[in-house]
Parts: C-alpha cells; structure tokens; sequence
C-alpha cells in the first residue's frame, strides 16, 4: 500500500474541500492535499479526480457519483458523507447503514482501496452542536460498522482531541479551514501508508488554546447563528438544495503536479 495510479474522491462540501480557500475564487481541501501528497512521494503519476458536491446526503452522493467515479477505474477512492444527513431534520439511518455498505463494498470489489473517516465531536466545536452530538455518534458508528463489513480502510478522528480544537475549523464550525484540510489531508496519508507519513498530525498546535470571557463566546454565537445558521435554515425552509448550480471542481483525472 502507498503507492496509486489514479485517485477519486466522492462527497460533499468536505471533500469538495470548504472553507479550504485556493487563492482564486475556489477550494483546495483535504482530498487535492492529499492528491499532492501521495504524487511527491513516489515516482510514478499521480491522476486525479474529485467528484464532490457541497450539500449532498449520502444517498445523493450514491446515485450521483460512485458510479461515475468507479467508471474512472480508480487504484484509491474516498468516500466520505452523512453529515448532512445528520443535520436534517428526519435523519434515516437504516438507509445510511446501507449506503455506507453499499458504496464501500462496490469500491472495494472494484479492486480499488477505499479510504473513509469519522467525524468529531461536534458539541465541542459549534453552539448547536451539542444538538447533534448523538446522532453524530451513530453516525460513526456505522461507518465504522460498513468500513469493518467491507475492508474499507477507516481513520477514526473521533477519539483524537486534536480533531475538535476550534482553530482547526472555519468560521462557519462546520467545516475546516486550511490547517483543518491539511491534518486531515496528513491523517489520511499515514492510514493509508504514504512514504513519510507519520502520526505526527495528531500532535496538539504549540501554543495553549487561550480562555475566552463567557460574554466574548456569547457574542461570537450570536454572530455565528445570523451569517451562518440562518442562511442555511432559510435554504432548508424553502428547499432550495445546498448544492444548487454547482458542479464537480476535478471531474476528469488530471495527472497532479507536483
């Protein structure tokens, strides 16, 4: 393992890799980290392609995008889903528990090695968080279950404090920011036994997280909930989809430059 051909990444907004700015108008995010990562340590080419649309639920990403991402004939793909499905209002888990398995087992009867993940604790990251922190954990729960079902590779995040420090997460505390992509980019590459990849991804940032006055965290709620919960509810109430009008970044795999 650690060595690959052409790698495909199917998901939604994570892989697709907000709020991991490129400098351009676009995203970078985990998975193109991870594509330059596995392509500067080894000789042969690297070609990738990443599928991924912001706001999908998992049975989405499975209509949409694994058969077309298996049509590519992938040595690795990444599957990685369900929050959305988490934060919805009706979240249905026995469909989750079976796309999970369903995708996971189609990619690895492919040949292909298939790399997921699970997701922090989100109780410690948003205000509304705490809301959803047992749904989240049977979230994982099942991805843990499917990747053990199917051979799929797992990097738990779970259990890892790093992957709840807030410094790690965009402003908007559902997705990362550029450090977040890039330990997680770093974390996938030692699951997966990348040359020169190592655990040190989960060491804590040097400085000491500083105490904030309970006034300061109220605000910054408040702030949060009216540039970023609310816009979403709204989209959620008049069911405009999350990701209306947007296209796959990296539909056709390109050979990485390293």
């Amino acid at each position: 393992m650690g060595r690959f051909r052409r790698f495909v990444a199917i998901g939604d907004s994570a892989t697709e890799g907000l709020e991991d700015a490129d400098g351009h108008g676009g995203y970078r995010g985990w998975a193109d980290r991870l594509a330059l990562l596995i392509a500067s340590r080894q000789d042969e080419p690297l070609e990738y392609a990443n599928l991924a649309i912001r706001g999908l639920r998992l049975h989405e990403i499975r209509e949409s995008q694994l058969a077309p991402a298996l049509a590519l004939r992938p040595d690795l793909i990444s599957i990685a889903g369900g929050v959305n499905d988490v934060i919805s209002p009706r979240p249905r888990f026995g469909e989750l528990a079976a796309d999970f398995e369903a995708m996971f087992g189609a990619a690895v009867d492919s040949g292909a090695t298939v790399v997921t993940f699970t997701m922090p604790d989100p109780s410690t990251i948003s205000p509304i968080g705490a809301l959803f922190a047992e749904r989240m954990a049977v979230l994982n729960d099942l991805i843990r279950a499917a990747a053990q079902a199917t051979g799929a590779l797992l990097m738990d995040f779970a259990p890892y404090p790093i992957a709840v420090d807030p410094r790690l997460w965009a402003p908007d505390r559902l997705h990362g920011n550029t450090l977040g992509h890039q330990r997680i980019a770093a974390a996938l590459g030692w699951r997966l036994g990348i040359e020169g990849c190592d655990e040190s991804w989960a060491a804590p940032l040097p400085e000491q997280l500083p105490s904030e006055p309970l006034r300061h965290r109220l605000a910054g709620d408040v702030d949060w909930a009216v540039h970023y919960l609310a816009p979403w509810l709204g989209k959620g109430i008049r069911r405009v989809p999350h990701g209306l009008g947007i296209s796959p970044k990296r539909p056709v795999p390109r050979v990485v430059e390293v």
